[in-house]
């Protein structure tokens, strides 16, 4: 049985970790060509020596000298962000895994779909940045695009076999985050060390604190629009804490399909890189037996106001969520700096919309990167002067 050959981008972040345990458990059946990380080569050697990739690639230029030094007459190593897009181009994949936080892998992504490979997509800022572009160059090339993200994953196996006009709305699940019960008077002393601590995922840093805004969920509706053509008025989003049920479709006549699992990232990643096989057997099966209760509520929409936020963003279309997901990339990192207090992350979101308006209608890529850069900068801006704002 000839392998598939995986190159993973992001290979030591947490999606990355856990693609490797797929790939570790499933050594018969995938073989990882290529990998890239931002500057982990303590990491990146180790992946080296286990899974003996053609290709890598180390974004940072010190930490891939460093790496060149040890490994470099043993694997090809690239480096620098065109890096990525080397490292895609050299190698012969089946699927090419984008694991890498932020809209840092949406040239490689590109890259891969013009090479004809197929895309599992765990960085939902791509298509929430550029999912037009995106969608449109899979249709294109005909090739697939395979969702990593366990809601998005969940309503692609509910829809597999199903035309998109059976279908009446898309449910996300959420499990709410850290603070879902917590007294909207006490958001503003969540403190960085709090809002890392996560009920159910175990993730990095930049999503966590996504999850406990309440954002994760927002890029999600936007990436859930963008990924099966659905209208935002009809992409909702329900508060489920135990997160066995990762999301639901329900269709015209009233029926509803919810995909269930453990709450393990390694599932939906098996699914997306051995699709459209099923392989067993499996890893945490489910025990109905012990599942004391599965609960649904809404969202507190005016304590989080990260779901209202990217609903505006995904309304606007265009350049809008690229707005959005710079802003709030830019009031995470200086909320984990402990320069602004936990809800001025969506203050500034909000402020930076508010200035630049819905952007550009039907933007290209570079006009895309640029809005980037420039929501980015004002971001940056209102972080360091956050008394100019009186939210």
């Amino acid at each position: 049985m000839r392998k598939r050959r995986v190159v993973i981008l992001g290979a030591t972040g947490s999606i990355g970790n856990k693609a490797m345990q797929v790939a570790r458990a499933l050594s018969d059946r995938i073989d990882i060509v290529g990998m890239s990380t931002l500057r982990n080569v303590t990491k990146m050697e180790k992946a080296i020596r286990e899974f003996h990739p053609k290709a890598v690639c180390v974004v940072d230029p010190v930490s891939a000298s460093n790496l060149d030094r040890s490994l470099g007459k043993e694997v090809k190593i690239f480096c620098g962000e065109e890096g990525l897009v080397d490292l895609i181009v050299e190698l012969t994949a089946n699927i090419v895994l984008i694991a890498i936080t932020g809209t840092s892998g949406l040239r490689p992504a590109l890259a891969a779909i013009e090479m004809g490979r197929d895309l599992a997509l765990a960085s939902k800022e791509i298509l929430v940045t550029a999912g037009s572009i995106v969608t449109r160059a899979v249709q294109e090339k005909g090739v697939q695009l395979l969702p990593v993200d366990s809601e998005h994953n969940a309503i692609f196996q509910c829809l597999e076999g199903r035309s998109m006009g059976e279908v009446s709305r898309l449910i996300l699940t959420c499990s709410g985050g850290p603070f879902r019960s917590l007294p909207s008077e006490k958001l503003a002393g969540v403190t960085p060390g709090k809002a890392l601590c996560h009920p159910t995922w175990r993730m990095g840093r930049k999503v966590t604190v996504d999850c406990a805004t309440l954002f994760n969920k927002g890029l999600e509706l936007i990436e859930a629009h963008q990924l099966f053509g659905v209208p935002m008025s009809r992409v909702e989003v329900v508060i489920h804490p135990q997160s066995i049920v990762h999301s639901m479709v329900e269709f015209v006549d009233g029926c509803i399909l919810a995909e269930m699992g453990a709450s393990d990232m390694y599932l939906p990643i098996q699914h997306a890189l051995m699709w459209p096989e099923r392989v067993g057997p499996p890893r945490k099966p489910l025990n109905f037996a012990v599942l004391n209760r599965l609960e649904f509520f809404s969202p507190r929409w005016d304590d989080f106001p990260a779901l209202r936020l990217a609903q505006r963003a995904g309304e606007s279309g265009g350049t809008a969520p690229a707005i959005l997901n710079a802003a709030n990339e830019v009031a995470v990192e200086a909320f984990l700096k402990k320069e602004i207090p936990f809800p001025r992350i969506w203050g500034i979101v909000e402020e930076v919309l508010d200035r630049m308006g819905d952007g550009i209608s039907a933007p290209d890529l570079g006009q895309i990167l640029e809005t980037d850069a420039e929501a980015r900068r004002l971001a940056a801006f209102l972080c360091e002067a956050p008394l100019l704002s009186s939210r």
